[in-house]
């Protein structure tokens, strides 16, 4: 199997040399940058604000640390479309930290203590970067990374729904999530409707918005706003009074408008290291480092294949960014920070050409704090609460577990394994459940325990042409060794060839891995080619499922019809997707020609397809030709050593280049 052009959206990049992000082209972009930043900024606004308060920090604090983010990590990193600020990723860490600090040391020293935290993270960071190990983010499986990101979902959720319903609850998530009919029976139905609304906004507008092209550039959390702060108007918020409805009385306040002070430099704190005396201060520094730097990671790659222009950044100078940000953020009262993925995307989608477009954003954030802290008083907090459980159950959804059930059940062990986890416990003991059990399957299922982390390769070099061998499974333990090597041969003009037929085993993640390698040679001017995959069987018919040797089960249907039948019968039999066809001709009578003793000339057709090709040609059968003709068929299971042989080709393309043409369009 070949891989040669990747299909990363979009597919062509733009004429013209990729924009940079230098002086000239801070003057070259100003226009379209600026309006990127103003439309990123509209969506980071409340989304700061919601994850600071969700946090168990100031609201003032995630503006702190998106215009951080914004004005100095934009400088030191090299990625030009990446938004650098707080996410909801963090959320569990930071509300953690704040939580158990407050209960070792009192709650009045847990904020200041969490900044002392975070610079420690950032330090942590910049070491990371440069110690260079910004490639580690990839060593960890993709379905435990899934089902972390699905735990904080659930989390955010979890926490989040009182807040929205106008209601003080504490708890741990599984525990909120089950008196959530509780919470909806004493909920203060104001609050309700402004948080319900703002879901009803939230989970419409999409929709609204593949119909009319109009409100595609209307962000939904601006449209959020605008209904939410009238509403608290209208509710009065501002003032403290009770109201009664169907015999029941209720309290508004202040308490459900986020509190933002006049005075900035007032809201400047300063952070306290006492914490790091003890194991408690650099348990939550060490998790802020790693799983900020694992999202920070999985982020920037994510945006490097939205890029117009496909350019690459240098995950270690990114990573290098993230803990300078990280430290000054925490130094003047921020919270953690991580490349955001969907305010990245926002700002791809609204025409940012440079990394200026992120300083814009952070330069509207400043302009607003400054002159209308006041305005942001008046935002509800039930408005903040939906856009978080909005964002819950986008990471958490049902179809997350359903694709990963797609891709194998092996998958969806790893992934419902590392989400239990993480909410029985913590992210980090989590995750590294998730890794040790998907270590732990690996080995069951026959994996040498030295393969695992110190796997032999071949490589072989033919002109312009280098072909590399792993001689033992490629999982996703020995993935970085692996693709080193595929560094090593990358050079402009050059085709590297991986084969894979030795490998007994090619794993989930090092299938996604590949996927990502293709569309990185592609936009250093290389070509990466997969040899051997044919010869592999998929966990499922995922293009990036688990692939391993052996034999593969697929089904026989034998037609015994009249000979001048076959034509037809071979048409329909290759138009419902049969790749191929064995036919006999013969002399054969049913239980009526026994009868009269007459035989017929017949013709005995054999099909091998996958099991959805037989269940349409049984189909096709009992309406179309049984009917009507004297036809004879059967069903048969049967073992073959390439599946991607008898797999349907769809239209216009060649057969067998069906299975590397899947493995490039999973990447779009």
């Amino acid at each position: 199997m070949s891989v040669a052009q990747p299909a990363a959206a979009p597919t062509s990049p733009p004429l013209g040399a990729p924009p940079r992000g230098d002086l000239g082209g801070l003057r070259a972009h100003l226009g379209a940058d600026a309006y990127a930043g103003f439309l990123v900024f509209l969506i980071a606004l409340p989304l700061c604000l919601g994850i600071s308060l969700a946090s168990g920090y100031p609201a003032v604090a995630g503006l702190f640390t998106a215009i951080v983010g914004a004005l100095v990590a934009t400088l030191v990193s090299d990625s030009e479309l990446t938004i650098k600020g707080p996410a909801a990723g963090l959320i569990v860490i930071a509300l953690g930290a704040i939580t158990e600090l407050g209960q070792v040391y009192g709650a009045e020293r847990a904020y200041p203590l969490a900044l002392g935290v975070g610079v420690a993270a950032g330090a942590l960071q910049v070491g990371f970067a440069l110690l260079r190990t910004g490639v580690l983010g990839e060593l960890f499986p993709s379905s435990a990374v899934h089902g972390m990101l699905a735990a904080i979902g659930i989390i955010i959720v979890s926490k989040q729904a009182p807040v929205a319903l106008g209601v003080s609850a504490k708890g741990e998530p599984l525990e909120l999530l089950r008196r959530l009919p509780e919470f909806v029976q004493a909920m203060n139905p104001a609050v309700a409707c402004i948080g319900l609304t703002s879901l009803a906004v939230l989970f419409g507008l999409p929709p609204l918005a593949r119909r009319y092209a109009a409100l595609r550039r209307v962000p939904a959390p601006v449209v959020v706003l605008a209904l939410a702060v009238p509403l608290g108007l209208a509710f009065d918020l501002t003032h403290e009074h009770t109201y009664r409805l169907l015999g029941h009385e209720h309290t508004l306040s202040e308490a459900y408008l986020v509190a933002v002070p006049t005075d900035l430099l007032r809201a400047v704190t300063f952070p306290d290291f006492g914490a790091l005396g003890a194991w408690v201060g650099w348990k939550w520094a060490i998790m802020f480092a790693l799983i900020g730097s694992l999202e920070s990671l999985l982020s920037a790659k994510a945006v490097d294949l939205l890029d117009p222009w496909r350019r690459r950044t240098n995950l270690d100078r990114d990573l290098l960014a993230i803990g300078v940000g990280n430290a000054l953020a925490a130094s003047i009262g921020g919270l953690p920070m991580i490349s955001e993925i969907v305010r990245s995307k926002a700002s791809v989608d609204s025409g940012a050409r440079t990394r200026f477009a992120n300083l814009w954003h952070g330069a509207f954030l400043l302009a607003c704090l400054l002159a209308i802290p006041g305005l942001l008083h008046h935002i509800p907090l039930a408005a903040l609460s939906a856009l978080l459980i909005y964002t819950g159950l986008r990471l958490a959804s049902p179809r997350e577990f359903l694709h990963v059930l797609e891709i194998g059940r092996e998958q969806l062990l790893v992934f419902v394994g590392t989400l239990v986890c993480v909410l029985a416990t913590d992210l980090l003991v989590g995750v590294c459940f998730g890794i040790v059990l998907k270590a732990g399957l690996h080995l069951w299922s026959g994996v040498p325990l030295r393969a695992m982390v110190q796997p032999r390769f071949e490589v072989a070099r033919q002109g312009e042409r280098v072909v590399v061998t792993p001689e033992q499974p490629a999982v996703f333990s020995n993935w970085i060794a692996l693709r080193r090597r595929l560094e090593e041969a990358r050079a402009p003009g050059v085709m590297v060839v991986l084969d894979l037929s030795r490998a007994d085993l090619v794993d989930h993640t090092t299938m996604d891995r590949l996927r990502e390698q293709v569309d990185v040679f592609a936009r250093e001017g290389a070509r990466l080619e997969l040899e051997g995959l044919e010869d592999l069987q998929g966990a499922s018919g995922h293009p990036l499922a688990a692939r391993r040797r052996g034999l593969a089960a697929v089904r026989r249907v034998t037609i015994v019809a009249p000979l001048e039948l076959e034509p037809r019968v071979r048409a329909a039999m290759t138009e419902l997707g049969a790749s191929g066809y064995t036919a006999i001709h013969a002399r054969g009578a049913g239980r009526s020609g026994l009868q009269r003793d007459a035989a017929a000339e017949v013709v005995r057709l054999e099909f091998i397809v996958p099991e959805q090709v037989a269940q349409r040609a049984l189909d096709y059968l009992r309406t179309e030709l049984v009917p009507k003709h004297p036809v004879t068929a059967c069903l048969e299971t049967v073992h073959v050593v390439r599946f991607a042989d008898f797999e349907p080709a769809p239209a216009g393309r060649p057969r067998e280049a069906r299975p590397a043409a899947d493995l490039v369009e999973a990447a779009a």
